[in-house]
């Protein structure tokens, strides 16, 4: 499993062939995309961020290293974020994905979880709630990752669910669904990435569903 598949990172670009028709040079380490810098550079500013306070310390993290691993100038990241709280504070934001994961009636929010699950990975190049994973053990500013993800997810969706144990039994969908996303991670490319989301959630909603009902 590699911590970029696991912070949203996009997938490794195709090498180049030889010969006239090769693509525009391999920047340096640092230097910023300039296709990047024409659109709005947001979701690898973001990519880059979610790995950057995953992984260190929050005192650590600087705008500048944020723009070198993205791609673009700091600059446009004050100019899209303004600074780097606010920044972090929206890598910490688990409520959009939330709002797609859970927008379906508890009868069939399983499968929902699955497919809206892959499906956000596929578009967004980065999983929607597994950087969480990556602040366990951590006592600085990461700990707003832990408790976001509890606020938005795990609470969000113990209120939805009927019958007992609702709050045991969200947290439980809540690891299944990290699960799902660290094993289509930790075996990329691999027979995850060939199969359908229709099939994958044949295959794993049920067990999904099971929880969501209480059976």
């Amino acid at each position: 499993m590699t911590v970029a598949d696991e912070t949203g990172a996009a997938e490794p670009p195709a090498v180049p062939h030889p010969g006239p028709a090769a693509g525009p040079p391999e920047r340096r380490p640092g230097e910023a995309d300039p296709a990047a810098e024409q659109g709005t550079g947001r979701d690898a500013i973001l990519r880059a961020a979610r790995r950057a306070f995953a992984l260190r310390p929050y005192a650590d993290v600087t705008m500048r290293g944020i723009a070198a691993d993205a791609g673009v100038s700091p600059s446009l990241i004050v100019k899209r974020f303004g600074s780097k709280e606010h920044l972090f504070n929206t890598v910490a934001d688990f409520g959009p994905a939330a709002d797609e994961l859970f927008a379906a009636e508890p009868a069939g929010l399983g499968r929902h979880l699955v497919l809206t699950t892959v499906r956000m990975r596929r578009e967004q190049r980065g999983d929607p709630l597994l950087r969480v994973v990556f602040s366990l053990g951590n006592e600085d500013e990461r700990t707003l990752l832990r408790e976001r993800f509890r606020h938005q997810v795990t609470e969000r969706l113990a209120a939805s669910l009927p019958g007992p144990d609702a709050e045991l039994r969200a947290e439980l969908i809540a690891g299944q669904l990290l699960g799902l996303g660290a094993t289509l991670s930790l075996h990329r490319p691999g027979a995850g990435d060939r199969a359908t989301p229709e099939r994958l959630a044949d295959l794993y909603a049920p067990g999904l569903q099971r929880l969501i009902d209480g059976d």
